[in-house]
């Protein structure tokens, strides 16, 4: 297992906690059902790499989701609330930049990186508002 950068990113990760995300996705145009299924969701991340593609894989009891992708190519993403967004991954010194825009033009930035606690960190940012998500390693 790799320990630094956006190779410590690999592997499998439990939901700790979060803030503001219910913002962060009405920010987004995340309707008022979706979002309260939402808040109950603590979902597992499994993040691979296979020869430079990369994937994301998100568990919950709700609903699985991924995508795979290739660092600084532009992809066609479905979120998982069902928004078609053009997604672009890239890796800037220790952090993953992911960047969205939907149809109605509208920007989605979502960065993780490993804490000093070791635990992922995700930083979301959408118009002037801000939510965090952490995670922890599976053991």
């Amino acid at each position: 297992m790799a320990t630094s950068g956006v190779e410590a990113l690999k592997g499998t990760w439990e939901y700790v906690d979060g803030e503001n995300f219910d913002d962060y996705m009405k920010e987004l145009g995340v309707g008022m059902a979706t979002r309260l299924a939402a808040k109950g969701i603590k979902p597992r991340l499994i993040i691979s790499d296979n020869g430079g593609k990369w994937n994301l894989r998100a568990e919950s009891t709700l609903k699985t989701t991924s995508y795979d992708f290739t660092p600084g190519v532009e992809f066609d993403e479905t979120t998982p609330d069902g928004r078609e967004v053009k997604s672009t991954i890239n890796f800037e010194g220790d952090k993953w930049v992911h960047t969205s825009v939907d149809k109605n033009g509208k920007r989605s930035v979502v960065q993780r990186y490993i804490d000093d606690k070791g635990q992922q960190m995700i930083d979301m940012e959408c118009g002037s508002v801000k939510a965090r998500r952490w995670y922890k390693r599976s053991s």
